[in-house]
């Protein structure tokens, strides 16, 4: 087993190598408008680290978000196209799941929450039981509109971090944003007791989960020009 992991969802552009046992190599930056110009220099430079190539690797892992628009796009299109390049199977996890991971990697036991920034004074967020297991689908909202079921909770991430006098337990010693390293350590775990298809057996698609609409829209009552 070679797991190629990478994630855009949060400002971080990182990018991790497993072997199915440990991470042979990894890279964290982080830009929030810089994915597309920083992701696959990072792949390169993993691969080269761990002295391999993309015809090693077995599978890939993405994070599918939620996380805003372009640079979750950017992260799941490049995982798709080198999978379908190599012909070998895609691996999508939620991005707030593998900090979360992270985080009982770090120590921290559940209960706790993971927020992420959604931009728009909004975070996603969701929920744990502990570091591998989720409580419910992750959401968007107002850190005001939820302050009633976070406050006091433990909470980790950027979104937990931004809006402090929400999440009251805030923890800014464990991870701020995504890690491919968690991502693929995670994926690694359930491949091997077995897991598929299907957020129930384990894994999602590689599609975007977005929970909103993006923010560019179509202009309205613009100028139609057509050629006479």
């Amino acid at each position: 087993m070679l797991l190629l992991a990478l994630d855009t969802a949060t400002p971080a552009v990182t990018v991790a190598l497993h072997d199915g046992g440990r991470v042979l190599a990894s890279s964290d930056e982080v830009d929030a408008r810089r994915h597309g110009e920083l992701l696959l220099p990072a792949v390169d430079r993993v691969l080269t680290g761990a002295g391999a190539a993309l015809g090693d690797v077995t599978g890939i892992v993405v994070g599918v978000g939620p996380g805003p628009y372009t640079g979750l796009r950017v992260g799941l299109m490049t995982a798709t196209t080198l999978a379908a390049a190599r012909g070998i199977p895609v691996h999508g996890l939620c991005t707030l799941d593998g900090i979360a991971y992270a985080a009982g990697t770090a120590g921290l036991e559940g209960p706790f929450t993971v927020a992420t920034d959604a931009r728009r004074k909004e975070v996603y967020w969701a929920r744990y039981a502990d570091a591998r297991t989720r409580l419910g689908e992750p959401s968007v909202d107002r850190p005001a509109d939820i302050a009633g079921t976070v406050a006091g909770a433990p909470a980790v991430g950027l979104g937990a971090r931004m809006y402090a006098e929400t999440f009251t337990g805030v923890r800014e010693d464990l991870p701020e944003h995504a890690s491919a390293a968690a991502l693929a350590a995670l994926a690694a775990e359930r491949l091997a007791a077995g897991a598929g298809q299907g957020e129930e057996r384990g894994f999602l698609p590689p599609l975007p989960l977005y929970l909103r609409r993006p923010d560019a829209k179509v202009p309205a009552n613009y100028k139609v020009v057509t050629p006479r």
